[in-house]
C-alpha cells in the first residue's frame, strides 16, 4: 500500500488554523494603533447619520453647522468618515480649524473616505472601531440615518443602561425624524415592559446646532468626574 501521508484536512479546519490566530494580532494592531492616535486628540463629540443623505438635504448643513459649532466650543469631531451626513460634519470640523476625525470601515461597497478629514483611521472590524467611537467621544450626536445610526444608537443606550460605561450625552439631532422611533419606544416598548420610562431619559432632542452643544455643556458642567469610561 502506498503512503497516502497525513489526512488532508478539510476547508472548514484549514481556514481556522491559517486564519484565526493571525486574527488576534490584526485586531490587536486595530486597538494599537486607534488608541495611540485618538488618545491625542483632545475632548471629542461623534456625529453619526446617513451615508446616502445628499447636499440637497436639510440635514446636510444642519450636520455641517453643528460640527463647526462644537469646534468652536473646543470639540474635535469624529465621523465614520463617508459620504452624506459624515462628509457634512467632517466639512464643518475643518472649515472651523478643528479637528476633523474620521473612523473609516472596510467593507466590501468600499466606502471611499471624504476629504474633509485631517486625522484618518481605517478599521477591518467593526467592533474595533465602535470601541474608538465609545472610548474617545464625551458626546454622541445622532442625525437622521438608517440601520448603521440605529445600531450605534441602541448599542451605546444600551451600555448606559446597563451601566457598563458611565452616563454620557446622546443627542438626537432632528425632532420630526425621530418623533416617530419616540412614539414606538412610548408606546410599545415602554407598554411591553421591555424598556422603563426611565430608559426614554437616556437620550436627548434638538433641532439646532446651539441646543445640541447646550447639552453637551449642560452635561460636562455638571459632572465632577474627569471621564465618563469604565
Amino acid at each position: 500500500m502506498p503512503n497516502r501521508g497525513p489526512r488532508p484536512k478539510n476547508n472548514l479546519e484549514s481556514d481556522f488554523t491559517r486564519e484565526d490566530p493571525w486574527r488576534i494580532f490584526r485586531i490587536m494592531s486595530e486597538f494599537v494603533d486607534g488608541f495611540d492616535a485618538l488618545s491625542k486628540i483632545g475632548p471629542a463629540i461623534s456625529i453619526f447619520g446617513s451615508s446616502r443623505a445628499k447636499r440637497a438635504s436639510p440635514y446636510y448643513p444642519e450636520a455641517r453647522k453643528t460640527a463647526a459649532a462644537f469646534v468652536r466650543a473646543g470639540y474635535a469631531v469624529i465621523t465614520g468618515a463617508g459620504p452624506g451626513i459624515m462628509e457634512a460634519a467632517n466639512q464643518g470640523a475643518q472649515q472651523a480649524g478643528g479637528e476633523s476625525v474620521g473612523l473609516n470601515i472596510l467593507i466590501p461597497s468600499e466606502q471611499k473616505p471624504n476629504r474633509h478629514i485631517t486625522r484618518l483611521l481605517s478599521f477591518r472590524y467593526f467592533f474595533c472601531r465602535k470601541v474608538m467611537f465609545l472610548k474617545y467621544s464625551k458626546a454622541f450626536v445622532f442625525f437622521p440615518g438608517g440601520y448603521g445610526t440605529l445600531d450605534e444608537l441602541t448599542e451605546v443606550v444600551t451600555l448606559i443602561q446597563t451601566r457598563r460605561v458611565r452616563p454620557f450625552p446622546c443627542v438626537l439631532y432632528g425632532s420630526a425624524y425621530w418623533k416617530g422611533f419616540i412614539h414606538w419606544l412610548k408606546t410599545t416598548a415602554v407598554a411591553a415592559d421591555a424598556i422603563t420610562p426611565d430608559d426614554l431619559k437616556l437620550f436627548r432632542l434638538a433641532d439646532s446646532p446651539e441646543e445640541a452643544v447646550e447639552l453637551v455643556q449642560r452635561f460636562d458642567a455638571g459632572s465632577k468626574r474627569p471621564s465618563h469610561r469604565r
